[in-house]
């Protein structure tokens, strides 16, 4: 007999929306993480502005497996909170990934082009090196263990160090995925991706 491994999936979406009405579209997307928060298997949701007044957004959230978000995807809930936000928000991209590679790079559309594209015509940014992923990764958990262990050690450090650690992991765990993670992702995503500093601008010949 066969067993399968669930494997968590991250659906990652951009949408847009008049900049004029930011504060309904967080409105709307707090709302739509409320209803998945109902459902089985739902790890978690957060989005993020492109700039400040930008009016393109991303948003991810994330479920057990590939399951339990099917069902949020078809269910009634999610039809009415879609639908409630037409002629507000304008879908554009979505794409899923599994595991935490999905953190790592923008939506894009998987069209199957039978020619090459046109010259200037933009190309969606390639996931980032393994090695580069690994160092952000550290970047994002050496903090937060050692901030973690700091305290641990100092509130409860008479506990059993089985449980202690138990703490620790359960504390760190939706930190390092939906907080620290996402923001030093997107400081480097110039890094990441290859790109000049933001701080270095180009030098126009005189």
């Amino acid at each position: 007999m066969t067993m399968t491994h669930a494997v968590p999936v991250t659906v990652a979406i951009a949408r847009r929306a008049d900049p004029a009405r930011a504060h309904e579209m967080v409105a709307w997307m707090r709302a739509g993480t409320a209803l998945a928060e109902s459902f089985p298997g739902f790890l978690g949701a957060g989005w993020v502005q492109s700039a400040p007044g930008s009016a393109e957004w991303h948003m991810l959230y994330r479920f057990a497996d590939g399951d339990t978000l099917r069902r949020w995807e078809e269910s009634p809930q999610r039809h009415w909170w879609l639908t409630s936000a037409q002629g507000i928000v304008e879908h554009t991209r979505t794409e899923r990934r599994t595991g935490i590679e999905g953190w790592f790079d923008p939506p894009v559309d998987h069209v199957v082009e039978l020619a090459a594209p046109a010259a200037g015509e933009p190309v969606a940014p390639a996931t980032p090196p393994r090695w580069k992923q690994a160092v952000t990764i550290w970047l994002a958990f050496f903090p937060l263990s050692l901030t973690a262990t700091l305290l641990t050690a100092r509130f409860i450090g008479d506990t059993p160090l089985a449980l202690r650690t138990l703490i620790m992991t359960l504390c760190l765990t939706p930190l390092m995925t939906y907080l620290v993670l996402p923001r030093i992702t997107r400081a480097l995503h110039w890094w990441l991706h290859g790109q000049p500093a933001p701080w270095r601008t180009p030098r126009h010949p005189s």
